[in-house]
């Protein structure tokens, strides 16, 4: 695993990117993975949980020599009381943004259109004791608005994230992210002194070693990962459950809810047991 780096902001210069945002700080978990925070529009509100689309200028078009926004969905990984906006991506060589996105430095500007949406959210699923929350890679970033979320320990006795990653770096942002509530002043004082102990953190590789190895697919099918959480399997009248992955994953969970444990699939118009974010791609 590469050394995590870390910048952060000089003074914000003056946008000139439409719906430009300044990025205050970069830092870079492995050579796959990074994660960013920039001004917040003063206008945004959003819940935690939600997307926004965000890019940068792409090249210019050549036969009007006028660039086009490349803009794609990026779940907002900072929860909706943070006066800072912060997201978590992957680094694709060749990809038409995140090449470029992933040498973006503080006091750079990115293009973020402030019109919130998703199904990640509280208010698409009925009222339950247990959240889980299942992620593949950089989906991992709604949960990390959600676990910041008080909401989500007012509305549920046991928080469950699962995190399935290739190898073991990958992890660590997620990792950090959760020990750093142990620690977070604010969110013990109001969501309660504690509140952090409610979470059962599950993270798993399928290429690199490590202390638990597998999809969680194929953990849950077995029947191991209740019993290394120490909880039953799936029920409708007591589990709600998010899913952000890979397409692939998110069809198997969904299947396997539906079949195996007769959950329900919510949405904002109808909350259920669970939901699905549509618009990632690890």
């Amino acid at each position: 695993m590469n050394p995590v780096t870390e910048a952060t902001a000089p003074e914000a210069k003056k946008p000139a990117l439409p719906d430009a945002q300044t990025v205050t700080q970069v830092k870079h978990w492995t050579d796959r993975l990074f994660s960013f925070r920039c001004t917040r529009p003063a206008s945004l509100r959003f819940r935690s949980g939600e997307f926004v689309m965000i890019g940068l200028m792409g090249d210019p078009h050549p036969k009007t020599g006028k660039p086009k926004p490349l803009l794609r969905a990026y779940s907002i990984a900072s929860p909706s009381w943070d006066e800072e906006m912060e997201f978590y991506s992957i680094k694709v060589p060749d990809g038409p943004l995140t090449s470029k996105l992933q040498h973006i430095e503080v006091g750079d500007e990115i293009i973020l259109r402030p019109k919130p949406v998703g199904t990640l959210v509280h208010d698409a699923l009925l009222p339950g004791k247990r959240i889980w929350f299942f992620a593949t890679g950089t989906g991992f970033a709604p949960f990390a608005s959600l676990l910041r979320e008080p909401q989500t320990y007012e509305d549920y006795d046991e928080v469950i994230i699962t995190h399935t990653c290739r190898e073991v770096g990958e992890l660590t942002y997620g990792a950090e992210l959760i020990e750093s509530l142990k620690h977070d002043e604010l969110l013990n004082e109001v969501i309660g002194e504690g509140f952090w102990k409610k979470i059962k953190y599950y993270p798993t590789t399928t290429r690199e070693e490590s202390p638990k190895m597998g999809r969680i697919t194929d953990l849950l099918r077995s029947g191991e990962a209740f019993e290394d959480l120490g909880v039953p399997p799936l029920k409708p009248e007591t589990d709600r459950a998010m899913i952000c992955g890979n397409l692939a994953f998110n069809q198997e969970l969904k299947a396997l809810f539906e079949e195996e444990y007769g959950l329900e699939e919510g949405a904002n118009s109808k909350p259920a047991h669970y939901v699905v974010e549509k618009a990632f791609l690890d």
